[in-house]
């Protein structure tokens, strides 16, 4: 809004969410916004607020994004990250986007969980329509963590301290990747404005960050000595190390010393399948609670996808913890 366009379309299925951004717009004198309450899955609401706002820019970034969940929500993520994805992508497309900014994350790259194969395909999806609409630029941008953004380690510190602790760290040894939500937005728009034909972005993300070294330095700043840290074991889907490239994948710089293009990418499924098939096949799957079927179909979109425990393929993956 800071930058002064012309108007901003805002869409969301958070209706809370809309209202307070809608009123935090206003507060900052920005009036030029309409809010849609919408899905992304929904292919008749993304149509009617494509033809009627008729927009030029256009940045994707509603995702299902917690790992331990989405192993446990899996039909649910492919319909969410796969499916919106190509539902509002090919929505740029047929109504003559200028461009199309695909928000993407570095748990695409060799994926270990389901919230990272799907959003790994969803990078997959956007560059097959960028052959079908050359008029549009699609790009995809990976980065890693934000700090602060909704779901991050960093609010849930803090109550966890405010509470008295402990606080709980998944492994000694966790590493991440941060940057700030300034920051983030600023480098994808960036992306998004050098993009000039289909690429892949990635971000910069600096000196990756022990976890364990950020919970000490939390107690410390919020002045709790006494509250404790405790280790609780790696949650499913999680890694240790996040990546932001894969081997073969070469970084080139760009205009922006913190934004790097992908000269090659990993972006085939394998033999002769047909992408849209498959990402077909894959939803009906999900939206029928097959899960089996439908993850089977996952990772043979996504070779590369190394989840070691797939449910029987015959299987709901209804195997949830006792409670759930």
């Amino acid at each position: 809004s800071r930058l002064g366009p012309a108007k901003l379309a805002l869409l969301d299925r958070d209706e809370s969410g809309l209202y307070y951004l809608n009123e935090e717009l206003h507060r900052d004198d920005f009036f030029d916004a309409e809010t849609f309450v919408g899905d992304v899955t929904h292919a008749e609401r993304i149509s009617f607020v494509f033809e009627r706002f008729q927009p030029q820019l256009v940045f994707h970034a509603a995702a299902y994004k917690h790992v331990p969940m989405m192993e446990l929500q899996a039909t649910e993520a492919v319909v969410n990250n796969v499916f919106g994805t190509l539902i509002v992508a090919r929505a740029a497309g047929a109504y003559g986007a200028r461009k199309f900014i695909n928000v993407s994350t570095d748990k695409a790259v060799n994926p270990v969980n389901v919230m990272g194969a799907t959003k790994r395909l969803a990078e997959m999806v956007v560059k097959n329509l960028a052959e079908e609409y050359p008029q549009t630029v699609y790009a995809s941008v990976r980065f890693g963590n934000v700090l602060g953004s909704r779901g991050s380690v960093v609010p849930t510190f803090r109550q966890q301290i405010e509470a008295g602790g402990p606080v709980t760290v998944t492994h000694s040894d966790m590493i991440r990747y941060f940057m700030t939500i300034p920051e983030a937005v600023s480098l994808i728009l960036q992306a998004g404005a050098m993009a000039e034909g289909y690429g892949t972005y990635v971000l910069e993300m600096g000196r990756p960050v022990a976890i364990t070294e950020l919970a000490h330095k939390m107690i410390e700043i919020m002045g709790a000595p006494n509250v404790k840290i405790k280790f609780v074991g790696l949650r499913p889907g999680e890694k240790l190390k996040e990546e932001l490239f894969e081997e073969g994948e070469e970084r080139e710089p760009t205009a922006h010393q913190m934004v790097f293009r992908l000269s090659s990418e990993n972006m085939s499924p394998p033999g002769d399948s047909d992408l849209s098939e498959l990402v077909d096949t894959m939803v009906f799957h999900a939206r029928g609670q097959e899960a089996g079927k439908s993850l089977e179909l996952l990772r043979r979109a996504v070779p590369n996808y190394s989840a070691a425990d797939l449910p029987d393929p015959q299987g709901s993956r209804l195997d949830y913890p006792q409670g759930w």
